[in-house]
């Protein structure tokens, strides 16, 4: 009996050949399309014209396409939470928890009910069973690769996955969209964080939080501007700091150092290689190991603190509800709120929640 994979079906490229792939492989496929945000604004929210793009495809592959209402779910577990991040001054990822609480728990278990053996997405990732584990590799097209996003997920959601397109590189994939006639095959790739869109990240914030403006200081303490509220800034941000060309060495551009929350203080400094920039240690929580066992203490592994971070050789020198990491040289711009990945090779092994940056691990 052929089995079921019921695909979360976006109206993007990625998850329409996914699709066709499933198929080919002779599964039994079906599709659900997700609404995660509730908004008539069509300027800015595409659910509209993603169901259309979504259904074109399932037209043609001749597949049925539900479509499931998690705004509720979206707003509690995901948008409450980066509200709360960015509160705090924090430079939250969405992405992350929505791919832990919304496609790989809540549309899981609405598979699952609907009797589907698997789901599936569009991710750039892989899947690789061992020992009884399943491990979750690196998608072969490395300026793809989306394992960073999944490293919350755990060997209850892992198991149940499957990445179609994980062997592929972005140009194949459209290929093949357009091959199969597929309207969507030159459809421009969603960017940043995905409710926020096009549209200007400070207005959008605006309606849900009010910004305290307050000062930008040097790192002697000299006032050299204004910012419009510590949530707009992340750590080594260099754009949009609005700082006069007679502060310091007019030739060297500024870059944030730090954010003193207690004083809603913004700390920018001079040049990209100033010391205070770089830390060589980091303090994470809410750690998640997938394979439920955490890394031997001489294993090795790599980890990357940002999405297009390169990966850096580490260590983990202290586990427990929170670990302490030092790197093998000074990372740029370690960002509280972001996520810390670790990596055996290709091997996502987990990851967490990063608190806070040093240069000694006390």
């Amino acid at each position: 009996m052929k089995e079921t994979i019921i695909i979360g079906m976006s109206g993007g490229v990625d998850s329409a050949v996914a699709a066709s792939i499933l198929i080919e492989n002779g599964y039994n496929v079906e599709a659900v399309f997700m609404k995660n945000w509730d908004e008539e604004d069509e300027e800015f929210c595409t659910a509209t014209k993603d169901y259309k793009d979504a259904l074109q495809v399932c037209d043609i592959l001749d597949i049925p396409l539900r479509s499931i209402d998690l705004t509720n779910e979206y707003w509690d577990k995901v948008f409450k939470i980066f509200l709360e991040e960015c509160k705090k001054g924090r430079t939250p990822n969405p992405d992350v928890i929505c791919n832990k609480e919304i496609k790989f728990r809540a549309f899981l278990d609405y598979a699952l009910e609907l009797g589907a053996d698997k789901i599936a997405t569009g991710h750039y990732a892989n899947i690789n069973k061992h020992d009884n584990i399943f491990q979750l590799i690196r998608g072969k097209d490395s300026n793809k690769d989306q394992s960073y996003f999944l490293y919350r997920l755990d060997q209850s959601q892992v198991s149940k996955s499957v990445f179609p397109i994980g062997d592929l590189n972005k140009k194949n994939v459209r290929k093949k969209a357009d091959e199969l006639g597929f309207l969507n095959h030159n459809k421009k790739d969603s960017t940043g964080i995905c409710f926020i869109g096009e549209r200007n990240y400070r207005n959008f914030l605006k309606k849900f939080i009010n910004p305290q403006p307050g000062d930008i200081v040097s790192d002697n303490g000299d006032v050299i501007g204004q910012h419009e509220g510590l949530m707009y800034y992340t750590y080594g941000q260099r754009q949009g700091l609005g700082i006069g060309g007679g502060c310091g060495n007019k030739d060297a551009p500024w870059y944030v150092s730090e954010k003193i929350i207690s004083e809603n203080r913004l700390v920018a400094v001079q040049g990209n290689e100033h010391p205070s920039l770089y830390h060589s240690f980091l303090t994470a929580s809410n750690i998640n190991w997938i394979s439920g066992i955490p890394p031997t203490k001489n294993q090795n592994i790599t980890a990357k603190i940002r999405y297009r971070s390169k990966d850096t050789a580490c260590k983990i020198i202290t586990q427990s509800d929170s670990i302490i990491v030092e790197f093998n040289a000074p990372k740029f711009a370690i960002a509280p709120g972001q996520s810390i990945v670790f990596y055996n090779n290709d091997i996502c092994i987990g990851g967490g929640i990063i608190e806070s940056r040093s240069n000694s691990n006390n």
